[in-house]
């Protein structure tokens, strides 16, 4: 019998379990000021804990919101936010019983698919997580100006704090870029992930808005990080993006040519953007972009498989029988009959055999059947059965969510 308990947290137990989350990522807790900051953002809805003597010693967070899958449609999502378990309270089955807990949860809420962003990439794969979603890791180093012809036309303006905490979260509810792996960032997320570092480091974060023929379509948040020492004192500074999100090609070339072009600057950095972002080929030397690491970025654990199978859509091919095991949801086992008219359980012979971690990877279209079957995640598929399936589940653009959560 363990000695510790799973169960939703109380209101009143939100300050200790925000505490406790920061302190397992090895962070300082807030004080009270910045605390109200972020209050409204870290509710008791969506979040089981574990406690032992009444005192938390484990909390995994959610908060809901939706998904756009292939073909355009949208899914209810639950949004794992924060997982962290007491320093002294690991290895003790915790993190298993939360996740346990909170994945019968969202089947029971209705919820189709959870996703999070993993800190380590050995823990969740085996509650069914897959990397669905990937990003890239860029440096753009000066003067990089952008080729001849590139249509750029607009205005960049800068926001003061209250401005930006007003303005960009209409903005970005405008911007529906149909893109696979983008979500909704409902109201609660704001504060908590943007308007934090605006008040961070004494307001250096800015925020830089692009505004076309339509109105305002872009945005983008950045700070500038000294770069010069003692011995090398002239040395440019390092300008880091932390979001960037536009309408339409347009806006996103108005915006890095600002951000190119800010004075004082030797190199500009950005990590989370998509893979296929196009930022070299808008530079007369492409060189000057490099895309400096590829990282994992949004794990996506499908709740409902029938449900979450049906509501995107697929390409021209024959279809595929996929047989699913899932550890944790048992109800989802099953044969999965996929084709371009849609998808329905069967009693069929399977043409493959995966897991649910390797399915929510092929879901968003991130990658291709061969490597997983190379990588042992595809059992029992031939290459005409893998061909099939890369053809079905293809997208036309590399998903990508661009929110950090």
């Amino acid at each position: 019998m363990s000695d510790y308990a799973v169960r939703p947290i109380t209101e009143a137990e939100c300050r200790p379990t925000f505490d406790l989350l920061v302190r397992s990522l090895h962070g300082n807790p807030p004080p009270d000021e910045r605390w109200e900051r972020v209050r409204e953002s870290w509710t008791a809805e969506g979040r089981t804990g574990a406690f032992h003597d009444g005192e938390p010693i484990g909390i995994a967070s959610s908060f809901p919101t939706t998904l756009t899958v292939p073909g355009g449609a949208t899914l209810e999502m639950a949004a794992v936010d924060g997982v962290g378990v007491r320093a002294d309270w690991t290895r003790r089955g915790v993190l298993t019983a939360m996740m346990d807990a909170q994945l019968h949860d969202f089947a029971k809420r209705g919820f189709p698919v959870a996703a999070l962003h993993a800190s380590e990439a050995l823990i969740y794969g085996r509650f069914g997580y897959g990397v669905a979603t990937r990003m890239a890791t860029m440096q753009v180093k000066k003067p990089a100006p952008l080729r001849e012809g590139v249509a750029a036309s607009g205005r960049v303006r800068l926001l003061s704090t209250d401005e930006a905490i007003e303005t960009i979260p209409a903005l970005y509810r405008r911007m529906d870029s149909g893109r696979p792996g983008a979500i909704v960032r409902p109201d609660l997320w704001w504060p908590i992930a943007f308007n934090w570092h605006l008040y961070a480091d004494g307001g250096n974060h800015r925020v830089a808005v692009h505004t076309g023929p339509d109105g305002d379509d872009g945005f983008a948040k950045f700070h500038v990080v000294p770069q010069n020492t003692y011995l090398d004192p002239e040395r440019g500074a390092a300008l880091e993006i932390h979001d960037l999100h536009a309408a339409n090609p347009e806006a996103l070339a108005g915006l890095w040519r600002f951000l190119l072009s800010v004075d004082l600057v030797e190199v500009v950095n950005v990590r989370g953007r998509p893979v296929d972002d196009p930022v070299g080929l808008l530079l007369a030397d492409p060189r000057r972009a490099q895309t400096i690491g590829v990282d994992d970025e949004l794990w996506l654990r499908l709740i409902d498989v029938p449900a979450a199978l049906a509501a995107r859509t697929y390409g021209a091919a024959e279809p595929v029988v996929l047989e699913v095991q899932d550890r944790m949801l048992p109800g989802n086992r099953g044969r999965y009959r996929v084709g371009s008219d849609g998808v329905e359980c069967t009693g069929a012979d399977a043409d493959l055999q995966l897991d649910v971690d390797t399915l929510a990877m092929l879901y968003l279209g991130g990658w291709e059947a061969g490597p997983l079957a190379l990588s042992g995640r595809i059992t029992g598929a031939n290459a005409e059965t893998l061909a099939r399936t890369d053809a079905l589940f293809r997208t036309r653009t590399q998903p990508w969510t661009g929110t950090h959560f």
